[in-house]
């Protein structure tokens, strides 16, 4: 007799969701779901109609925990739609950025996971580790970007200025220093994942891997025939979760995807693991490809090169798409830019891409460890947020419709 185990909201997470799992007699997950429940913002709509500047100033703003992808991915589809041609030193500062940002955004998550691998005697020191790798790579970020959360100098074109040859020197230095400290927190981390004794296979699911860069992005890997996008009735066959989700359910080929650390490194580095174990190894290795990265752009990067083209605001109407692999996955932002304004805006960001991946990989273990499967994509559920539900008192759906977020 099959029983619902309801988490309602999912914990240590950006935003709201729930996980719905059929277990059996034995506790197993014979069914898991995982939708949004974080209500619809409207910032797509918000862009609509306004000088494309606008764009990456609010869309920025969709998540605190991830604003330099969607800052990047903005800039980028505007690029793109008024095909500018952003100068060599432009995209290094962006990488550099972005790079940092990972390093980040990835020690964010290992906090969150601290509950579930580290032991109490070993705490004080895990969390003092992921300190000082954020304070250095949040650094990184302040100086480049002008803010460490919603960064002012990132601009259509690359960036509004150049560093100059001092903070080249400076951030160098600093990340330099990092090196080694990153080396051992990174085998911290991978250590007390290996130690916890995860039953083997957790996690694990058969869905195709997508990325379009090892660390940055790239939108000729994106190709927009190959994607469709389902309202969540299409997909849930459980009409009171289908009626709750708040987000579309994107297919790539037709099918659902996994995006994320583990999937860069399946694709660009020969990753083979699976599961809840293989996504916090691949997530805490990629921070040392990041710091890596971002040290060799500032060893390259001339400070007196131009970092921002010029260009004309008018556009053409043009669909400019901006694909950046941010920490959660690859995050996908279209515009068409025509008379000075944003005629068209559409973010298609991580978090959507993993939730209909997300709840079946629960499936076949018992259900205590579901938990451990969803936080292991470290979901961010503001930026997915793409439907709104309408009911009357009786929560009989009147409107159910796709918006933009």
């Amino acid at each position: 007799m099959s029983e619902k185990i309801v988490i309602s909201p999912t914990s240590r997470q950006e935003g709201h969701a729930e996980l719905v799992m059929e277990v059996d007699d034995e506790g197993i997950v014979t069914k898991g779901r995982y939708f949004s429940i974080t209500p619809v913002r409207g910032l797509e709509k918000i862009v609509t109609g306004k000088a494309p500047e606008t764009a990456p100033v609010i869309t920025q703003r969709i998540c605190g925990v991830c604003p330099i992808p969607h800052t990047l991915a903005s800039v980028e589809a505007m690029d793109d739609s008024l095909d500018i041609e952003v100068p060599k030193a432009g995209r290094q500062l962006r990488e550099l950025i972005l790079a940092a940002h990972h390093v980040n955004s990835h020690a964010i998550h290992q906090f969150l996971i601290a509950a579930d691998f580290v032991p109490e005697n070993l705490m004080a020191a895990a969390i003092n580790s992921v300190s000082e790798v954020r304070k250095t790579a949040q650094y990184v970020v302040d100086m480049v970007g002008g803010e460490g959360i919603h960064p002012s100098e990132i601009r259509i074109g690359g960036m509004a200025d150049n560093i100059s040859e001092l903070a080249r020197k400076k951030l160098y230095a600093r990340l330099k220093q990092l090196k080694p400290k990153l080396d051992e927190h990174v085998d911290l981390i991978i250590g007390l994942v290996a130690d916890k004794g995860l039953p083997e296979g957790l996690g694990v699911h058969n869905q195709p891997t997508l990325a379009t860069h090892q660390i940055y992005g790239d939108r000729n890997e994106f190709d927009l025939e190959r994607f469709t996008e389902i309202m969540p009735e299409s997909w849930y066959d459980d009409p009171e979760v289908a009626k709750r989700a708040c987000s579309t359910i994107p297919l790539y080929d037709g099918v659902n995807v996994e995006v994320g650390p583990r999937a860069r490194a399946v694709e660009y580095k020969g990753f083979n693991e699976r599961g809840v174990v293989a996504q916090h190894v691949a997530r805490a290795l990629e921070q040392k490809t990041a710091l890596s990265r971002a040290i060799t752009i500032l060893d390259e990067l001339d400070t007196s090169a131009p970092a921002r083209a010029d260009f004309d605001i008018t556009g053409t109407n043009k669909l400019g798409v901006g694909a950046i692999e941010g920490p959660r996955g690859m995050d996908v932002h279209m515009a068409q830019v025509a008379n000075g304004k944003t005629q068209f805006y559409s973010a298609l960001v991580p978090t959507t891409w993993n939730i209909p991946t997300m709840g079946p990989a629960t499936e076949g273990f018992h259900h205590e460890f579901g938990p451990h499967v969803i936080r292991a994509y470290d979901p961010c559920l503001s930026c997915a947020t793409h439907v709104m539900v309408v009911d009357d008192e009786d929560r009989s759906i009147i409107k159910n419709e796709m918006v933009r977020l």
